[in-house]
């Protein structure tokens, strides 16, 4: 996972080669302008790395508006959204519920560093809906609320050492920005210049879909294990789909060991089901964090638990957490706005069923051809994949050489006006807004691209 982020938020600019597609290259020329502004002010002109567009062709887009499934760049060029800003708006951009709602209490401050109702009414939505916690607490980011968990697993269990798998993306913090050694079960290596080597050394890491991994750790590091930390539905490296009797394993070994099983579901929390992927596979974690679509587009992240272990954070236990712009009274109305609407009757069942649609008529379309393409899909995300396996559940099933063809249908793709994320390792998402005519549409220039990538081998 990390050397696959390390490919992507690394290297230099690439030029566009000339396109000998049927599509002109779409203008960059305003957005060229503000990248070339923008690095003089941000480290590679950007504030998240990936959107640098390192690991596709020419330079970031500008994005100057949304509304529905669409969007606006700087240069008027307008694109099917299929991003969606990396997941969390589910109802689509602009949606006019959650923006008046959060105009309807912006009219009253935007932050006081101290309890509102606002906090009470979505933490109401969220556990009365979600039989997985029983008590939650709201940070600002997905990245803050698993660096949450963590401390809570480890103040909890009183040790220290956490199991993550290479594949899954779990935040930015110090203990978690780590790679796999070179052996079956290994303490993690930094990633990243500025961490500690002690601090991964706390971190075990290993490959998923491997029991005799998880076995071998728990036997060499026989009660120093906190926690087990695992994405819901690993979806930051591909989507790497795990079979239920796999997470069942994990459940079990934990429970044995009393460890603790954290479901990371920043991605997955909300966007399967309201419930989540802890739903879905129909097991229970021990604590689950959650991030994006609670916060309706807006900053926001949450980790809950039971009673007893949530019990453990300060000021009620000695596990310390705080954060001033948590629970902010905005992204409260934000999140209470969607997930009101995500509480409708057979929301997820029409979400879900056009996206499934939408998958499956590419995948027809691919294996028609016998193109070497697989459309990866649960629920309403999705992932495109250059290979003819059948399944990819580890980061080392993804062949890094594909990445080269995904370069080449982005582009085609946004000169088709199609927007994916620019990387061939990120999924994407269908919204509710997106209607069957943009989803044809959608359908036709993936289509088309895919011929023209193909063609080109």
């Amino acid at each position: 996972m990390l050397e696959s982020l390390k490919k992507i938020f690394s290297g230099n600019e690439e030029e566009m080669p000339v396109n000998t597609g049927s599509k002109p290259d779409i203008s960059r020329e305003k957005s060229a302008e503000l990248y070339a502004k923008s690095k003089t002010f941000f480290p590679g002109g950007v504030n998240s790395p990936v959107r640098a567009f390192k690991s596709v062709y020419g330079t970031p887009l500008f994005i100057q508006k949304g509304d529905g499934c669409m969007i606006w760049d700087a240069d008027g060029n307008q694109f099917i959204d299929f991003c969606a800003s990396w997941g969390p708006l589910i109802l689509g951009h602009n949606n006019a519920k959650i923006r008046e709602k959060v105009i309807e209490v912006m009219q009253n401050g935007m932050s006081f560093g101290a309890p509102t109702a606002l906090e009470n009414e979505l933490a109401e939505l969220i556990i009365k809906n979600n039989s997985f916690v029983e008590k939650i607490r709201f940070t600002s980011s997905g990245t803050e609320a698993v660096m949450s968990a963590i401390r809570l697993a480890r103040g909890y269990t009183g040790k220290d050492k956490i199991i993550k798998f290479e594949g899954c993306y779990h935040g930015h913090s110090d203990s978690l920005l780590v790679k796999a050694g070179s052996g079956l079960v290994t303490f993690g290596e930094t990633s990243s210049a500025g961490v500690p080597k002690s601090f991964a050394a706390e971190t075990i890491v290993i490959a998923l879909n491997d029991k005799e991994a998880i076995t071998k750790a728990f036997e060499q590091f026989k009660d120093q294990v906190a926690a087990v930390i695992i994405e819901g539905i690993p979806a930051n490296n591909g989507l790497l789909l795990q079979d239920k009797d796999y997470i069942e394993f994990l459940r079990a070994t934990c429970t044995e060991h009393k460890a603790l099983l954290i479901f990371d579901e920043v991605i997955t929390g909300f966007r399967l089901g309201f419930e989540g992927a802890a739903a879905h596979y129909g097991i229970k974690p021990d604590i689950v964090t959650y991030g994006k679509i609670i916060g309706g587009g807006l900053p926001v992240g949450m980790y809950g638990a039971s009673a007893e272990i949530m019990g453990h954070i300060s000021p009620d236990g000695g596990v310390y957490q705080a954060g001033t712009l948590s629970g902010n009274p905005v992204a409260m109305a934000a999140g209470i706005a969607t997930l009101t609407e995500l509480l409708r009757s057979g929301f997820y069942k029409e979400l879900n069923a056009k996206a499934q649609e939408f998958a499956e008529s590419i995948q027809r379309f691919a294996s028609a051809k016998n193109y070497k393409f697989k459309v990866f899909t649960i629920g309403s995300i999705f992932w495109f994949a250059f290979t003819d396996k059948d399944k990819i559940q580890t980061a080392e099933d993804i062949d890094p050489t594909s990445m080269e063809k995904f370069k080449i249908m982005h582009r085609e793709l946004l000169n088709r006006g199609i927007y994916l994320g620019p990387s061939g390792y990120e999924v994407g998402f269908v919204s509710a807004s997106h209607t069957k005519i943009e989803l044809e549409k959608a359908k036709r220039a993936i289509f088309d691209a895919l011929d023209l990538v193909f063609r080109k081998q």
